[in-house]
């Protein structure tokens, strides 16, 4: 890593990789939100290995990272017991003709990890499984639009989502018109679209729970709406499964949704995401019914074995080891962290922690208190020159508290930085380049 005092951090291979990628690969990654674009300029680590909380680039450096794998590597990377359990079936072949018995296995458990779930389907990545919650709705009620809740980032690749944002070149206005959005925590304003869409909404989506708690009484008062209105309430637990509960939100909070979809932590990396929900509507993609057949998901490598055994290792080291526990703690350990060491460099109403502990985001806000994308440049750059990789701070299980520590100490020393240019009143001067760019936009 860069020295606390260095000024530069020399990525020549990393910056050669980037090159590479870009050329082989659009946006130079597999998913927007690691393209280099979300990093100051000549500072994007391309990664060589990780282990634990620690990651290695290309060019030797080290990092303590955060929110790793895009929040998907909960227990730290190379997990021992989740390393063992995709070994163990790699000599056993991991596709075949006919499932195999390590998916009754993996069903098994995770309906135990999540008992307000009657039937669960795996899958490889979270659009495939919000999609067959979407399409299993739209059978059940014969309904035809959707509605996302207007204040969560991401739901889906798929059209029905990506037509909301603005990046939805490609996609055809009809289909647009049939996804309506509500606000979360605003229960009347989910009722006035209901009434005037009457009879056309099949399915609320929504994440539980994101960087703020929900309002008393909103889950369940959303439950009564849907109910009252013939409404599948689908809760998306892709980032709130484990990490608020091993449950995930819906037993944290007692609210049971038709429909859930999980993925992230689920397979520590490896790649799994599962559809679960109550058996009346589940049955609908199966087999044994009277009613029309949906194809809800039939994905040649939705059962792999190597990955359904890591889920089921993930799920069974939750329980045993109180992972979620350890998660909240350690964020509360950062998030205090932080907040003294923006405090004590008189920035704490600029660099903001904000949501549950387990799942920590941070705003870098402007000289009037508005979200900026230059300040942020200029907080990553401090991070990862002081050795920290951290576009969130979503903590890991594998992380210490020397490595917390650690991070609060760069952190201080990004916000003198920080506070030397709200001084200034411009932060131009310590970007380095370009900023950071959104994910969402339509021009590139």
């Amino acid at each position: 890593m860069a020295t606390e005092d260095s000024e530069e951090l020399l990525l020549p291979r990393s910056r050669r990789a980037n090159e590479r990628l870009h050329t082989l690969i659009p946006g130079g990654a597999h998913t927007y939100a690691k393209g280099d674009d979300q990093y100051p300029e000549d500072l994007a680590p391309v990664i060589s290995h990780g282990r634990g909380a620690h990651v290695w680039d290309v060019d030797g450096n080290r990092y303590i990272e955060y929110g790793s794998g895009l929040r998907s590597v909960s227990l730290g990377h190379a997990h021992p017991r989740v390393v063992e359990a995709v070994r163990r079936e790699l000599d056993r072949g991991s596709n075949f003709v006919r499932p195999s018995i390590v998916e009754v296995e993996a069903a098994e458990r995770f309906l135990a990890t999540v008992p307000t779930a009657e039937m669960v389907k795996f899958a490889k990545n979270g659009s495939d499984a919000t999609t067959a919650a979407v399409r299993l709705a739209r059978a059940a009620t014969g309904r035809p639009r959707v509605a996302v809740c207007a204040d969560h980032p991401f739901f889906s690749v798929d059209d029905w989502f990506i037509g909301t944002t603005p990046m939805s070149a490609g996609i055809p206005a009809a289909t647009e018109e049939l996804t309506v959005a509500f606000p979360y925590g605003d229960l009347a304003a989910t009722e006035e679209l209901l009434t005037r869409y009457r009879d056309e909404v099949a399915c609320l989506i929504l994440e539980p729970a994101t960087h703020t708690e929900p309002p008393p009484g909103y889950l369940a008062g959303l439950r009564e709406v849907a109910d009252r209105h013939g409404c599948v309430l689908v809760f998306d637990e892709m980032i709130t499964g484990l990490r608020w509960s091993e449950a995930g939100a819906q037993g944290l909070y007692g609210v049971v949704p038709d429909l859930s979809t999980f993925g992230k932590a689920l397979g520590n990396g490896f790649a799994v995401s599962a559809l679960a929900g109550r058996r009346e509507l589940m049955e609908r993609g199966g087999l044994r019914h009277a009613g029309d057949r949906v194809f809800l998901l039939s994905t040649t490598h939705g059962a792999e074995t190597h990955s359904l055994a890591a889920a089921t290792a993930v799920l069974t080291t939750y329980a045993e080891e109180g992972v979620t526990a350890r998660l909240h703690a350690l964020g509360e350990r950062l998030a205090a962290g932080v907040r003294d060491a923006a405090a004590g460099m008189g920035v704490a109403d600029h660099v903001v922690v904000r949501g549950r502990a387990s799942n920590l985001v941070f705003a870098t806000l402007d000289e009037n208190g508005q979200p900026s994308q230059q300040y942020r440049t200029l907080f990553l750059r401090r991070l990862l020159m002081g050795g920290v990789l951290a576009p969130s701070f979503v903590v890991s299980s594998a992380l210490d508290d020397a490595d917390i520590d650690h991070t609060v100490d760069v952190v201080a020393q990004a916000c003198a930085v920080y506070r030397k240019a709200l001084d200034a009143g411009d932060p131009t001067p310590w970007l380095g380049g370009r900023p950071v760019k959104p994910v969402f936009r339509r021009l590139a």
